[in-house]
């Protein structure tokens, strides 16, 4: 059932992919299978909740992943790791960026410890609290600095190891440029008297 949900998703029939998924998730409680499938399931069900702009409903199942795959396998394990960054994707995109700020300082120095500064999740949370830094609009000019810090490492390291050419590294460019573009914009602007 996973292979046909995630075929539907790639074709952009999203909520036959949900349906599917939802089937899938009920089969699995039923049958009593093992707590790692029904995770990953739920990960399936979260994408297509996201990709239907349901994304209350997707953070809520993003959290309910990162605490599962906490309680499984600790802080330590390569899938909370990714469950993490998923579930503060989720918060960056409904702008609770204080939230994911706390997860990511959390999260960060165990992906480095754990993963290594290359790997791609590393690489995602660190480019994931760039981001929640520089477009909480209560970001201060401190805030906006260490965005462009933070991504400039991010996407010096990405270039290195995965090139220049690869998605990964052209997305944190583009998120580079534009918390550039808003610490530019904040230091043009002259202090309230």
């Amino acid at each position: 059932m996973s292979v046909l949900g995630n075929g539907l998703g790639s074709a952009g029939r999203h909520e036959d992919a949900l349906s599917v998924g939802e089937a899938e998730l009920s089969m699995r409680r039923r049958l009593g299978d093992s707590e790692s499938n029904m995770l990953c399931t739920q990960n399936n069900l979260s994408n297509s909740y996201a990709e239907l702009g349901r994304l209350d409903q997707a953070l809520q199942m993003d959290r309910d992943i990162y605490s599962g795959w906490l309680k499984f396998n600790g802080d330590e394990h390569e899938e909370t790791l990714v469950a993490a960054s998923n579930y503060a994707s989720s918060l960056n995109e409904l702008k609770r960026f204080e939230e994911a700020k706390s997860l990511m300082r959390k999260t960060m120095p165990v992906a480095r410890r754990v993963l290594g500064v290359s790997n791609e999740n590393t690489l995602k949370l660190r480019w994931l609290y760039g981001r929640a830094l520089y477009r909480d609009d209560g970001a201060t000019l401190d805030d906006l600095r260490e965005a462009v810090t933070t991504l400039e490492e991010t996407e010096r390291i990405a270039r290195r190891v995965f090139g220049s050419a690869h998605p990964v590294t052209e997305r944190i460019e583009d998120e580079l440029r534009d918390a550039r573009a808003a610490l530019r914009a904040r230091e043009a602007t002259p202090p309230s008297a």
